[in-house]
């Protein structure tokens, strides 16, 4: 019998994640059906009870829901409880088991499909909102030398910082909180942009010098274009990348939670870079 996953959010037509599972499923002869599922902005948990209760195996969880597919589970993984958001859901003899799949996903497609370590490395992170908070502790694995929080509002980049500092995985590493304003003069060998600015074509208030020689931009987002700030950091020099290799390291992290066998995650990233 086909096995049955999902991806739950609002909006969802747009999502690749279908697409993307299924690809993964032709490659590694898994039996499973993978749909988008609109859930209303009120109507998370009804949907994925009813979803399971149909049968299904588990589901992907996008916006807006992640807090409150965290807070649906039964069990929460480490990644999850840092994250204190899941993107995951896998439902198993009447439990909901919970992780948080979107830090490896990010520090996969840096380290190994863009080819840049992480190891001793200036870290620039743009946003201290969820989507942040989600990455910190991939990111800290990696030892960079330095991880620098930025936000608008100082006090929530003060605030993440303080609550990672002083766990096991941060030991190597410089993290810190500044506002915008602050970061003139600091120099950055990646900077990653975790807001929603690119959501609105707005860029984030960087200063010009924030690029070191030979830094990377990345994007967690992903568009047909380049955003607003992948087009700044190129015209500073900076390589730059969008969040799609993101979207299928996440999605390839899910499956082998699901399925026990990764995918090859660059042949779909090329196939949804080359439709």
């Amino acid at each position: 019998m086909t096995d049955r996953y999902a991806v739950v959010g609002n909006p969802i037509a747009h999502s690749k994640s279908p697409e993307i599972h299924a690809a993964f499923a032709r490659q590694t002869g898994q039996d499973i059906d993978y749909a988008g599922l609109l859930a209303p902005p009120d109507g998370f948990r009804a949907t994925v009870e009813s979803f399971r209760d149909a049968g299904g195996k588990g589901v992907n969880v996008t916006v807006p829901f992640k807090l409150e597919a965290f807070d649906l589970a039964d069990d929460v993984s480490q990644r999850a409880k840092d994250a204190q958001a899941a993107n995951f859901l896998r439902f198993d003899q009447g439990r909901i088991h919970a992780d948080n799949t979107d830090g490896v996903g990010l520090t996969r497609d840096i380290v190994r499909n863009l080819g840049l370590g992480l190891a001793g490395k200036r870290v620039l992170l743009i946003g201290a909102g969820g989507a942040a908070q989600g990455v910190l502790t991939p990111l800290l694995e990696y030892e960079p030398r330095i991880l620098t929080i930025a936000n608008r509002t100082v006090e929530k980049a003060l605030r993440l910082a303080e609550t990672f500092r002083h766990k096991p995985v941060a030991a190597a590493s410089v993290l810190s909180g500044l506002s915008f304003g602050e970061l003139a003069g600091h120099h950055f060998d990646v900077v990653i942009n975790a807001t929603s600015t690119s959501l609105h074509g707005e860029l984030p208030p960087l200063p010009a010098d924030a690029f070191a020689a030979g830094a990377l931009a990345y994007d967690m987002m992903y568009a047909a274009k380049p955003t607003p700030f992948l087009a700044f950091a190129a015209a500073r020099g900076a390589k730059t990348s969008d969040g799609l290799g993101m979207l299928v390291e996440q999605a390839a992290e899910s499956f082998l939670l699901w399925r026990g066998v990764r995918p090859e995650t660059a042949p779909v990233i090329a196939m949804l870079r080359n439709p």
